[in-house]
């Protein structure tokens, strides 16, 4: 495999865009790319996971969407890492095959969440039969417990899996163990793999045990102020950053009170970006316009650090 830019920083997980009438919304893709660089200094995307409605489309939704967001992502996005999990190996195997064949950046697979795999040794040998069907593609293990109910530590999961899937690059960690997460930043002491935190309003706990990057939802819309929290942890300013980490607090504490998931998160990238994204599919069912007005007048009464 050859040696590819480290993957950091900022990524948001993508939203599908949908019609109306509930069929996906290619032709605004082009659109959302230029937003989420220029408006958000966002320039790294993770395609069809959970923000995305990856599980409830079709297999050849998805493939739409990933040919769409590689194409328009064509130098001016960094990373375009589809996520290629499903609930069969079959399916995952043809969206492996299909995502290399298109040039994506890397591929990241959830644990199948039905028939669950319930030790190391299981997750490991279907994760292996995803990546070996993409061998020059970076492979990232999708854990995202609270969802797939799949409690396997990534910890005990990191124990020789790069002799069994050598394009294994990192995991997009999305559980608040932060002592699992800090466990296996410990053991990579090399930092050969990537640790990308996947619950934004503890990013910055996460960075404190050595995250590397953050995949999520809210740097769909809040992604410029989150860069502004990174480049203070950075610094360090850490009572900045603090104000950072906080303010998303607040805005996320306000909106889960009311009821906050994938369909509200449309509702308020379309609110912040003018990007029609359309209705979610069922069983979700769409933001009420109680939700969208709170969800808007609370996020433009936040005053961020910096006048931003």
């Amino acid at each position: 495999m050859a040696p590819r830019k480290k993957l950091k920083g900022l990524v948001a997980a993508t939203i599908t865009p949908m019609t109306p009438d509930g069929k996906i919304n290619l032709p605004v893709i082009r659109q959302y790319v230029d937003y989420l660089v220029k408006e958000q200094n966002v320039k790294n995307v993770f395609v069809n996971g959970t923000t995305g409605e990856g599980l409830s489309l079709s297999i050849q939704e998805r493939k739409q969407l990933a040919e769409e967001w590689v194409c328009q992502g064509k130098d001016k996005l960094d990373h375009v890492i589809i996520h290629v999990g499903a609930l069969n190996l079959p399916e995952c195997q043809e969206l492996a095959r299909h995502a290399a064949a298109i040039g994506a950046g890397g591929i990241a697979v959830i644990a199948p969440f039905f028939f669950k795999p319930t030790k190391k040794d299981e997750l490991v040998a279907f994760l292996q039969k995803v990546a070996s069907e993409a061998p020059d593609v970076p492979f990232y293990y999708y854990h995202i417990p609270p969802l797939t109910g799949v409690k396997i530590r990534v910890e005990e999961l990191l124990d020789g899996i790069k002799a069994q899937i050598p394009t294994f690059q990192g995991v997009k960690f999305s559980d608040t163990d932060l002592l699992d997460l800090a466990q296996c930043i410990h053991k990579n002491e090399t930092g050969e793999f990537d640790f990308l935190y996947g619950v934004d309003e503890q990013l910055l706990g996460a960075l404190a045990v050595g995250a590397n990057g953050a995949v999520g939802s809210t740097y769909n819309y809040l992604g410029r102020q989150t860069n502004q929290m990174l480049q203070a942890f950075a610094k360090p300013d850490f009572a900045l950053a603090q104000q950072y980490q906080f303010l998303t607090g607040e805005f996320l504490n306000f909106v889960i009170k009311l009821g906050f998931g994938v369909a509200q998160t449309k509702a308020v990238m379309t609110s912040v970006s003018g990007i029609p994204m359309g209705p979610p599919r069922l069983p979700l069912v769409g933001a009420s316009s109680e939700f969208i007005v709170k969800a808007k007048a609370k996020l433009d009464s936040i005053v961020w650090p910096n006048g931003d």
